[in-house]
């Protein structure tokens, strides 16, 4: 027997008529058809905040393993291959008889505070969070009457994970939305008869987390079996933007159907890629990265220190991006009592920091037609990053308003020379008036002469690295 549906609950409902954003300037409706859906402009509020938290949590968290590199929320579906690695860990650890579904009870989430990890979100600087409302295994953090007894309320936890971190998320000032994948790996009914499951499953559940959160985002994935006509996601998503009580706000990527990637949608993403696809769509539509702290999305037990990207590195990765016009989500993946890892808590202060100096050269910033001066790194995996060497030649790019940011990507200890702002290289169409460094107080003296600006740093630096000049006109 399925349970109704619970009203949207009244702290949350308050809390986004705080958190509402501007409505669009024209109430237009879209017809269910692409050509329509991408007319729609994707509300300001996304390009201007830049940096946002993912959770990847769930009844995987529980085993919270994977081989190293891979993605440990697969586990389920890697748990099938019984000559795999994930196989041989699961059958010595838990025994052969022991069924996934035997973790539900074990998700129980009792270390969870839902204004701890908003406080640690805001303090990391994130102006928007994206919870994995259900992963491909099909199991919801939220009361799903279409998932009876696999949901965090009939089972694990006994608790809505959506609704309490949605009021604590929109207390802090932050956006909220949800991951959600269209497809479930081993739904019998996806399996035996897909329409029936799009039109009595799928669609449906995705209209009741919209009803009851009013999300400001909502991440798409697991499109990748059928095209977007067989699921159904143009009159979705005309719902979704002409009738929904997020159409004002909700921002949407482009994983549809298995043929709308970096084609469709309100922006495009890229996973652990940045530099191979993510540059060249931020320069002609929104864009966002999205990429764990280690190399898994949820919390892998298996990963090392190494697998870890370094603060430095994670601080130069956002620079990269913004200075392309893209977004960076960066994964955060809890435990399965409910904890981030303190790892990922101390990376997450350390961006936080930067962003208190230096967040005027990130929010609400675009990007300089001169993206970068330097190499920029061809890597696509932390563990490349980590090899990265940036030299005070190494400059990122942003503006807003009457000033230019440059970010040095290393710590200069003498003059800097940015070639691009010297006079003879034609970038410029005002007379540079002021330099200063974010976060100094130090007047600084700089001279433009022969191809570049030529900029004395401070004696003391307001950040151990990546320090960022603003160039007034």
């Amino acid at each position: 027997m399925k349970r109704k549906r619970n009203l949207l609950p009244l702290a949350i409902a308050a809390s986004v008529a705080a958190c509402a954003g501007q409505p669009l300037a024209a109430q237009k409706q879209y017809e269910p058809k692409w050509d329509s859906l991408d007319t729609r402009p994707t509300p300001a509020w996304f390009q201007d905040a830049k940096f946002g938290i993912f959770i990847h949590w769930g009844v995987y968290s529980v085993p919270s393993w994977g081989p190293r590199g891979t993605y440990a929320e697969w586990y389920w579906n890697a748990m099938q291959n019984k000559s795999g690695d994930t196989w041989k860990f699961h059958a010595q650890t838990y025994g052969e008889s022991f069924k996934y579904q035997d973790f539900a009870p074990k998700f129980k989430a009792e270390l969870f505070d839902p204004n701890e990890w908003a406080d640690i979100f805001a303090r990391a600087g994130a102006r928007y969070v994206v919870l994995t409302s259900k992963h491909h295994e099909g199991f919801c953090l939220w009361p799903s009457a279409d998932s009876w007894n696999w949901n965090s309320v009939d089972v694990g936890p006994h608790r809505d994970l959506c609704g309490d971190l949605t009021t604590a998320v929109r207390a802090k000032g932050m956006k909220m939305g949800f991951y959600y994948s269209l497809y479930e790996w081993y739904n019998p009914t996806y399996k035996a008869d897909f329409p029936r499951y799009v039109a009595e499953h799928f669609q449906p559940q995705f209209k009741d987390l919209v009803n009851r959160y009013h999300p400001s985002i909502i991440f798409a994935d697991g499109e990748w079996e059928h095209s977007s006509a067989e699921w159904k996601s143009e009159s979705l998503l005309a719902w979704l933007f002409n009738e929904s009580p997020s159409k004002n706000d909700v921002v949407i990527n482009d994983r549809w159907g298995k043929e709308t990637r970096s084609h469709h949608g309100g922006y495009f993403t890229t996973e652990y890629g940045e530099v191979g696809g993510g540059e060249k769509l931020a320069n002609t539509h929104p864009a966002e990265e999205d990429r764990g702290i280690g190399s898994s999305f949820g919390y892998n037990r298996h990963e090392t220190l190494t697998d870890y990207q370094t603060s430095y590195g994670l601080v130069c990765l956002l620079a990269n991006l913004v200075s392309r016009g893209s977004n960076l989500l960066l994964d955060v993946g809890p435990t399965g009592d409910g904890r981030i890892p303190v790892i990922m808590e101390q990376r997450l202060s350390d961006m936080g920091a930067w962003l208190k100096i230096n967040g005027d050269a990130i929010y609400g910033t675009q990007p300089w037609k001169v993206h970068g001066e330097g190499p920029t790194p061809a890597a696509k995996n932390p563990n490349e990053e980590r090899k990265q060497v940036f030299t005070a030649e190494d400059f990122r790019f942003t503006a807003k308003a009457d000033s230019i940011y440059a970010i040095c990507l290393t710590t200069p200890t003498g003059d800097v020379h940015i070639k691009s702002l010297g006079k003879s290289a034609g970038n410029l169409d005002k007379p540079i008036k002021k330099v200063t460094m974010l976060g100094s107080p130090e007047q600084l003296k700089w001279k433009q002469e022969g191809d570049s600006l030529h900029i004395q740093t401070p004696r003391h630096l307001p950040c151990s690295h990546a320090i960022t000049f603003q160039i007034s006109f």
